[in-house]
């Protein structure tokens, strides 16, 4: 590996100044930048100024510290601020999954003679609509539809799970709830349109039958979500209003393959990370488990007080800046790896600042060993390594 090239505060100087010429510029012709645009210019200006410099490149947080002469960035309000900085909402997760699986679980209560009132699983497919409601195409043959017919008050179930069941009961998953209605030819044809645009372009079979006298499409108007996060990790039901006003995470269809491609490819990387940035030590395994627009989460694995025994905890590693595409995803996390390889190698920039110090750090989850041996999983409150105001 090379050694790394640090961008300068006069570049950084300079970069900020760029942001604040254009911004300047633009509120006079009536346009005020969002959060994100600041952003966007902030790293365009530092890439031009300091094109050698990507995989290392200064976040907007660190530049305007540099500017207004302080060496880090104080947490707004104290670290449960800083948690929702850096985490997903428990609502933004629950849309991201029902956005994302477009197939799942869907548990009606049967008819059928012999098993009335059971509940009866079929596999489906879906598509949501602007508000997050699941819709489905639906033969009037189907045993679920027959079974909806036959109770049109009563609840059912949808299930989905993301990555499709390929990490078990370890992924993310989400319930809806509520009542099965069926799309009335009088609804706005507009939203008819829509449903019927979005459905053949996730699922290219139905263009073959959406047009069917036999099929129709059913929305699921929901009661209650409930969102598990994967294995013991975290359970919550999610109020419906918070469910519907939420976005899917701008990652969560490359996430996947960004997961699989860094516990694959970076085991040196993570390693480092595990120990010069988590501060942990005789670790037995560590991969990343989650991605998303605001960090990711690293499970590590090591060895525990007891003879033979191994614990678990799991960090949640902040960006600094919120990430907007895939490519910006992977240069904050190499910036992560950049900084654990140099603080490993023992590099100092005189700038008082130890490489990786600013980096946000969450422990969120923790794998206590009991009396009986039995280990047993925790979710944690905020215990955060942040960086403090110099």
């Amino acid at each position: 590996r090379a050694a790394p090239v640090r961008i300068s505060k006069a570049t950084m100087k300079f970069s900020t100044a760029i942001v604040t010429i254009l911004s300047a510029a633009s509120a006079a012709n009536g346009f005020v930048a969002t959060p994100h645009q600041s952003s966007a210019l902030l790293v365009a200006s530092q890439r031009i100024t300091a094109s050698n410099n990507n995989a290392l490149g200064a976040s907007a947080v660190a530049a305007s510290a540099t500017v207004n002469g302080e060496t880090e960035t104080a947490p707004p309000n104290g670290e449960g601020a800083i948690e929702e900085t850096i985490r997903l909402q428990i609502n933004e997760k629950a849309r991201t999954v029902l956005a994302v699986s477009t197939s799942g679980t869907l548990c009606t209560k049967s008819s059928h003679d012999g098993i009335e009132g059971s509940p009866f699983g079929s596999y489906v497919d879906y598509v949501l609509d602007d508000e997050g409601c699941p819709v489905l195409l639906m033969n009037e043959m189907s045993m679920h539809t027959v079974n909806v017919r036959d109770d049109p008050d009563g609840l059912i179930t949808l299930f989905a799970q993301l990555g499709r069941g390929s990490e078990g009961q370890d992924s993310s998953r989400c319930s809806i709830t509520g009542k099965l209605v069926k799309v009335d030819d009088d609804e706005a044809q507009e939203n008819i349109d829509a449903i019927r645009m979005r459905y053949s372009i996730t699922h290219s079979y139905a263009d073959q039958v959406m047009d069917s006298p036999r099929f129709a499409f059913y929305r699921l108007e929901p009661s209650r979500v409930h969102f598990v996060g994967g294995f013991g990790v975290l359970a919550k039901w999610v109020p419906v209003d918070e469910y519907k006003e939420a976005t899917p995470d701008i990652l969560a269809k490359d996430a996947s393959d960004i997961i699989s491609r860094l516990n694959r490819e970076h085991s040196e990387d993570l390693a480092l990370t595990a120990e010069h940035l988590l501060d942990e030590q005789d670790v037995e395994r560590i991969r990343v488990t989650a991605v998303d627009r605001l960090g990711i989460d690293i499970r590590v694995t090591k060895k525990g007080p007891r003879a033979n025994k191994l614990v678990t905890d799991e960090f949640r590693i902040g960006f600094r800046i919120p990430v907007i595409s895939v490519e910006d995803a992977k240069s904050e996390i190499l910036k992560v790896f950049q900084e654990a390889w140099e603080k490993a190698n023992g590099y100092d920039w005189g700038d008082n600042e130890e490489p990786g110090s600013t980096v946000p750090i969450m422990k969120i989850a923790a794998d206590h060993a009991s009396a009986y041996g039995i280990k047993r999983w925790h979710k944690l409150g905020c215990r955060s390594r942040l960086p403090n105001k110099q």
